[in-house]
């Protein structure tokens, strides 16, 4: 190795090592932050360590070739001269800071989420207010930095002290000796660049070693190319009319009446067949951001920390198996409006042309209702005043200067600083945001409309601070607190609007965009999926537990069915109520795993390398038993999964290639 690399080229070697063994060090914090979880079997972690390395000396790489070719034809007479001593001190110094400063990112992001960088990471550059905001509430900053600057001195100091500069600077190295190092590093860079793929590294069945066998740096610029993904070309396919003849019959089940029989599209007619009167009741959605359900005392939870939530449960539809459709609030958002499964790649909310789409809001409208978004930061973050807005909904938000689209047809309304009592990076707290929906309700009141809110709080997420005094968990004291605190303003949120005339004509649900975490040793953590899901004040309905297996796609179908609703659709969702057994299921996944869970705890998942996999689900364990697979199952969720891709790519959720007039 020695006689590979030349004194000319000591420096840039020594760089290598560092960034190799420090590497290395994240990588075995990672194994101990997650011992439980990782297989450690000496054969798995070995090779965990050893594909690690390899990826590690891939992405080194990409950092030593703009410096191999600076000395590669750098003159030799000129070495240790001034200008090679600033550009060397320099592009040195400047290598360490970038690498320390992604270790330690690389730890913070992995306490949120359990993986290396990915999409989120990369979405998360866009919006670098909110970010920025976050992490300095939820760390200590000057410590970090200057952690990081400290770290740095240190290493240049050793380097300095060994005589490294000194032997890179003072050498007799000539053009022929510095071309294989050179090549060296071209050709490693090369070969990962046009050969190797990121979840190469993931030769294991435990996620946790595939995500820990993977090299930070790599899986950020690698997630560049990830946040679409092309369903007919990753994905195992069905040809299309047979996969939406299989949708179809499924809707036909259902008494579904299909309005374009003939085309692939699955717009339809829901009757109300026992004649009943339409009631049209205000409704309001709160979505809870990340209230998974073991939080609550309903389903275990010992903390005591949801005491309004377990008090509604006993006086409300209460839905104890429902799924979130994925991992993070856009997707909730997704799954809620459009009632579909989850498109791989990044969501709907945030993609091109996603606006003038079949949402639930189009069935609103139908019905007369005004359509309102309320969000406690600003909208402009993750796409979402421009999704709801583009798709009929007024936006009422905190609004910071972000301006929306022009050629969106909506109303903007800011929420003003007399109107926050308390506000944080992502948002104002939850007691400031219902208030601000109360406001808007008593206007729409006045104006004699019935209204649907869809309202997205902030408070149950990090940095997990909220108004002092209000529980008895200071805040900032980490996710408990802040579990309370949704729960108290919830609650404080009823007892105001019930003192409004109208209130006894509202119905209220209550359902989390996604849990507080997704990660787990397998493909999919399904109980990582499990959400609450209540629906308060229904007109002529009785409270009552219901066990059926549903996803967030189904809420508002089957509240419009409980409201006797004649309308046309475009959602995949069903009444869960009126269920059988075999049509018992929820759509969970990522950005590359699709899942279908099925009512006696069978999944199948869907790979982005055209592969599937069939699992029994252990409820108790939350492990997944590997299954011979079942022809009909994958039939049935790929022909979902595909027809939902292909709608949305080729017009199938438009409003205009429905018939309808925007």
């Amino acid at each position: 190795m020695l006689r590979l690399f030349p004194q000319r080229y000591k420096l840039l070697f020594h760089f290598v090592k560092i960034f190799i063994v420090f590497s290395t060090l994240v990588r075995l914090i990672f194994v101990l932050w997650a011992f439980k979880e990782v297989d450690t079997s000496f054969f798995k972690i070995a090779n965990t360590f050893v594909i690690g390395f390899l990826f590690d000396v891939g992405t080194v790489s990409f950092f030593a070739v703009p410096y191999a070719l600076y000395l590669l034809i750098f003159p030799r007479k000129w070495y240790g001269s001034l200008f090679d001593k600033i550009v060397t001190w320099f592009a040195y110094t400047l290598g360490l800071i970038i690498f320390l400063f992604s270790f330690f990112a690389e730890i913070t992001f992995w306490e949120e989420f359990k993986n290396r960088f990915n999409f989120i990471a990369v979405d998360y550059l866009i919006y670098t207010y909110e970010v920025v905001k976050n992490i300095n509430e939820s760390y200590p900053i000057p410590l970090l930095v200057g952690g990081i600057l400290l770290m740095t001195a240190v290493i240049l100091f050793f380097t300095k002290r060994k005589g490294i500069f000194q032997k890179t600077f003072y050498n007799e190295t000539n053009f022929q000796q510095k071309i294989l190092p050179t090549i060296f590093f071209i050709a490693i860079a090369a070969i990962f660049a046009l050969f190797v793929k990121n979840k190469d590294a993931e030769q294991f069945e435990n996620r946790y070693n595939n995500e820990i066998a993977k090299t930070g740096i790599y899986s950020f610029f690698a997630a560049f190319q990830n946040n679409e993904l092309s369903f007919t070309d990753f994905y195992k396919t069905l040809p299309v009319t047979e996969a939406f003849a299989e949708v179809k019959s499924e809707f036909k089940k259902r008494n579904d009446s299909l309005l374009f029989p003939e085309k692939e599209l699955i717009y339809r007619n829901i009757s109300n067949t026992d004649s009943l009167a339409e009631l049209k009741p205000n409704v309001i959605l709160i979505c809870v951001e990340s209230l998974s359900a073991k939080f609550l005392g309903s389903f275990g939870n010992t903390e005591g920390i949801t005491p309004t939530l377990d008090s509604l449960a006993g006086n409300s539809l209460f839905f104890t198996n429902l799924f979130a459709t994925g991992t993070r609030t856009v997707r909730g958002m997704e799954a809620i409006t459009l009632s579909i499964p989850p498109t791989p790649g990044r969501s709907i909310v945030k993609r091109e042309n996603n606006q003038q789409l079949f949402t639930i809001g189009e069935v609103f409208k139908g019905k007369g209702y005004t359509r309102n978004f309320f969000y406690g930061g600003d909208g402009y973050f993750d796409n979402m005043n421009s999704f709801f807005g583009g798709n009929g909904f007024d936006i009422v938000d905190r609004g910071r200067g972000f301006l929306m689209d022009a050629s969106i047809n909506t109303t903007r309304t800011n929420i003003e600083d007399e109107e926050v009592t308390f506000e944080n990076a992502w948002g104002i707290a939850d007691e400031d945001i219902y208030n601000k929906v109360i406001k808007v309700a008593d206007e729409a009141h006045t104006a004699g409309k019935p209204f649907f809110d869809f309202v997205m709080t902030t408070s149950n997420h990090r940095p997990y601070t909220y108004p002092e005094g209000k529980i008895d968990i200071p805040s900032g004291s980490g996710r408990s607190g802040a579990v309370k605190y949704t729960d108290y303003a919830i609650g404080a949120f009823l007892r105001n609007a019930q003192k409004k005339e109208w209130f006894k004509n509202t119905v209220i649900i209550i359902m989390a965009d996604h849990c507080a975490s997704s990660a787990g040793r397998q493909e999919l953590d399904v109980n990582n999926y499990h959400i609450p899901g209540l629906m308060l004040n229904v007109p002529s309905t009785s409270p009552q537990k219901v066990d059926k297996m549903a996803s967030q796609i189904d809420i508002f179908p089957t509240l419009f069915s409980l409201l006797n609703w004649n309308y046309d659709t475009n959602l995949y969702g069903t009444d869960i109520l009126n269920m059988k057994p075999e049509e018992e299921r929820a759509f969970v996944g990522t950005y590359r795993k699709l899942g279908l869970l099925k009512g006696d705890d069978k999944v199948m998942v869907l790979g982005d390398q055209k592969v599937s996999n069939f699992y029994q689900w252990n409820r108790e364990s939350n492990e997944l038993v590997p299954l011979k697979e079942d022809a009909a199952f994958l039939k049935e969720i790929i022909s979902n999964y595909q027809t939902a891709d292909y709608l949305f790519k080729n017009g199938g959720l438009r409003l205009t290639n429905l018939g309808i007039e925007n």
